[in-house]
């Protein structure tokens, strides 16, 4: 519950970003970030196609959350690093996903990208090929170093939503 208010949260923050007058310079560039988290996530499609689990893990911040389909909520560096190893090392792993829409906050330090995937894996059942496909929101947030870091991705499946604009 704590995290889905944190979320709300940080959403409500994100959705007043368009706030400010229109004369006035944006604090930071927002074109510029968006376009690096894109970069980012084609780097995290590279990972997941490299099976390189130590890569994907260094994409969450150490206090971030990950939550999957079918797996509990997962909190922070080691929990992360064990999810993802585990879930790489599926010999049948395919990921591949892509935003719809990317919104960053105005200061600069805080956005989510939201998108569509599919999967091929393992069934755990039929030990069979097992094709997913979904939606996932990941927050992100400007660390220290000028980086940015996954802090909150959920994964939903079920059919993509339609892209919208972003």
């Amino acid at each position: 519950m704590r995290h889905l208010i944190l979320n709300v949260s940080i959403l409500l923050a994100l959705g007043g970003c368009g706030a400010r007058a229109h004369d006035e310079e944006p604090l930071a560039d927002t074109k510029a970030i968006a376009d690096q988290l894109r970069a980012n996530e084609t780097k995290w499609n590279g990972l997941y196609a490299a099976k390189d689990a130590a890569g994907l893990a260094a994409i969450y911040a150490p206090d971030a959350a990950l939550a999957n389909p079918g797996a509990p909520l997962v909190s922070g560096s080691e929990a992360i690093g064990k999810a993802v190893t585990g879930f790489v090392a599926d010999p049948l792993l395919k990921v591949s996903f892509a935003s719809d829409r990317i919104q960053v906050a105005e200061s600069g330090d805080l956005a989510y990208t939201r998108g569509h995937f599919t999967m091929e894996s393992t069934d755990p059942g039929t030990k069979k090929l097992r094709k997913d496909s979904g939606n996932y929101l990941t927050v992100w947030q400007k660390q220290a170093d000028g980086s940015w870091k996954a802090v909150e991705d959920f994964v939903t499946p079920g059919a993509a939503a339609a892209p919208a604009g972003g």
